[in-house]
């Protein structure tokens, strides 16, 4: 008997593929692998969009673009590096590209007008006040500024924020220790 060369290829072809999982498979389990991971680390999205947008509807927009652009990103990322530090890369180049997007059609407010933003569960007044008073310094700074900022207030490692940044450790300590001093005088 002789084989003809079409029924060869078609064999070995599933012999190939039938072990390997479908492309569906693939993309559904990346897709739950990422909801996991962005569901762990649900508290960056929400602390860079509050960081740099002041009205609820912004926040809200802003956080679903970056949960958009981390998805986009998803596929690149790698697993054997820490997710918190690639997610607070991507969200806050997403954040500071669309505050400088609204920078050009919104005007700063003042110091006292700025929306309230603390805890309204606090139970100190004076701490409640000093919480508000640095949010509202923070809402002033530049967008790298305040960028290091969020990640120095959340405790990231110098290292880290360094990673985040793309810049060294010394200007980080650097700008950490110039943005305290300007607390320190503006407060």
């Amino acid at each position: 008997m002789r084989i003809r060369p079409g029924l060869r290829i078609i064999w070995v072809s599933s012999l190939f593929v039938s072990p390997m999982p479908s492309r569906a498979t693939a993309h559904s389990d990346l897709r739950q692998a990422f909801t996991e991971l962005l569901d762990r680390h649900r508290g960056i999205v929400v602390k860079v969009a509050a960081s740099y947008c002041r009205h609820p509807d912004d926040r809200s927009e802003l956080a679903q673009e970056i949960a958009a652009q981390l998805w986009r990103a998803f596929p690149g990322y790698d697993a054997s590096r820490s997710f918190s530090t690639w997610a607070y890369r991507i969200a806050l180049n997403v954040a500071i590209s669309d505050l400088r997007g609204r920078t050009h059609r919104q005007p700063t407010l003042p110091l006292d007008e700025q929306p309230d933003i603390a805890d309204p569960h606090a139970t100190d007044p004076e701490r409640e006040r000093q919480v508000r008073l640095l949010y509202a310094f923070i809402a002033q700074l530049k967008p790298l500024d305040r960028a290091l900022m969020l990640l120095y207030l959340d405790e990231r490692p110098h290292r880290e924020i360094a990673e985040i940044l793309g810049i060294s450790e010394s200007n980080v300590s650097t700008k950490i220790g110039r943005l305290k001093q300007r607390i320190r005088g503006e407060l």
